[in-house]
């Protein structure tokens, strides 16, 4: 597991999280093992898959999907595994969603000076960095053909039937964090969102590397 020279505190909470694959039911296991014959597909093919992961706003679910997936690979020692993430409309990636990121040990750092949609740096120390920001799927920063979209809220499902571009399509749904958003549960709706995105990621990674 590529995961030990990692920082102690990402990955002791990513160790916690690989031990809880009882909490993801059998029909979710199913879901996330055809997502891992389509990657592992895709790198057999070409050496490469990229997956996209698409929600609405492309600020909360489909960040944690973004984040996680590309986690999950390098500590899988996947290489050739990219994950980027996209909406159908452009906001900003939300505060709780960083904050989350935050709280699990990974370094989130501003990378550019916009104040209303700017870039993050998001990584495990030196692993796995992903640069996240809220934009479209055909996004010129994103794969435009050849990827793996992965549909993370009904309402992108829904908006989305075809996706340009896409070799493989499939609807891996997460309730939204958003709801608890100015409530007293906002930061333990968002760190279980998280948590539950990072569990999945690493069941379907560590699924193609066992594939």
């Amino acid at each position: 597991m590529s995961g030990a020279a990692w920082p102690e505190r990402p990955r002791a909470w990513l160790e916690a999280r690989q031990l809880e694959v009882e909490q993801i039911d059998p029909a979710r296991r199913v879901l996330l093992q055809e997502l891992a014959a389509a990657v592992r597909e895709r790198l057999a093919a070409s050496g490469r898959a990229d997956l996209v992961f698409v929600c609405t706003h492309n600020s909360r679910r489909s960040q944690f999907g973004q984040v996680w997936a590309q986690v999950a690979a390098d500590w899988h020692g996947l290489a050739g595994v990219r994950a980027f993430s996209g909406g159908t409309e452009v906001t900003a990636c939300a505060p709780g969603t960083l904050d989350a990121f935050r709280r699990v040990g990974l370094d989130v750092e501003r990378a550019t000076d916009d104040l209303a949609n700017p870039v993050w740096r998001i990584a495990a120390g030196t692993a796995a960095e992903s640069r996240c920001w809220s934009k479209q799927v055909a996004d010129p920063a994103n794969p435009d053909r050849d990827f793996l979209a992965v549909m993370t809220c009904s309402s992108a499902d829904e908006a989305c039937p075809f996706v340009p571009g896409a070799a493989h399509r499939l609807a891996v749904r997460y309730a939204d964090p958003k709801v608890a958003d100015g409530t007293p549960r906002e930061e333990s709706t968002y760190d279980a969102r998280c948590a539950e995105i990072a569990r999945e990621m690493l069941y379907a990674m560590s699924s193609v590397r066992a594939g």
